[in-house]
């Protein structure tokens, strides 16, 4: 490892415009984006902000480490799928799910009664096709000012990655499922 030196002096330009609702995707192969999205929602709820959480590949009785700790603090977090393709009996019906659940996600950015709206995984339903890209793009242009969305999911496509405001890619350097070691709970759930 290198050293360096600690900057005396701050490297990146002070910013000038105004506060505002913003764009916040979270893609790429590596572990981490919805954990940064939820990192997100604790910081905002934190600050007292009202934040809804959509799961686009969870089931709405899905239990995992975040839905515990998330009601425990009294942050909505909805299921809206049936699981990951690979598991779906039905794909039809994992597509219309994916639908139903945008067009609640939809209203909810809408209503601007939000100060954040994650979107997790919401990747999957939009490169499946299940949701239009088109709808999606439109509601984030349209949505109240003050109302931040954050989406996450491997492969953003390129337009939303155009329209957003901060875009971060999760680049896979090395994985402990390489190695042989099975997914652990409140690690990957």
């Amino acid at each position: 490892m290198e050293l360096m030196t600690p900057p005396t002096q701050r490297d990146t330009p002070r910013p000038s415009g105004e506060r505002r609702g913003l764009v916040i995707v979270h893609t790429g192969p590596g572990k981490g984006k919805s954990t940064a999205a939820f990192g997100l929602a604790l910081r905002a709820h934190g600050r007292g902000k009202a934040v809804k959480i959509y799961q686009f590949m969870k089931v709405p009785t899905a239990r995992f480490g975040e839905h515990r700790v998330f009601s425990q603090l009294g942050i909505p977090i909805e299921g809206l799928g049936d699981g990951f393709s690979w598991k779906s009996r039905d794909l039809a019906h994992s597509a219309q799910l994916a639908l139903d659940g945008w067009v609640k996600a939809e209203a909810t950015i809408a209503a601007g009664e939000h100060f954040m709206v994650v979107l997790d995984e919401i990747m999957y339903p939009l490169r499946y096709g299940w949701v239009p890209l088109a709808r999606v793009l439109d509601c984030l242009r349209r949505r109240p000012a003050g109302v931040t969305v954050v989406l996450t999911g491997r492969h953003a496509p390129e337009e939303l990655i155009e329209l957003a405001d901060t875009v971060t890619e999760m680049t896979l350097i090395k994985h402990h499922f390489q190695a042989g070691v099975p997914a652990q709970r409140g690690i990957e759930d």
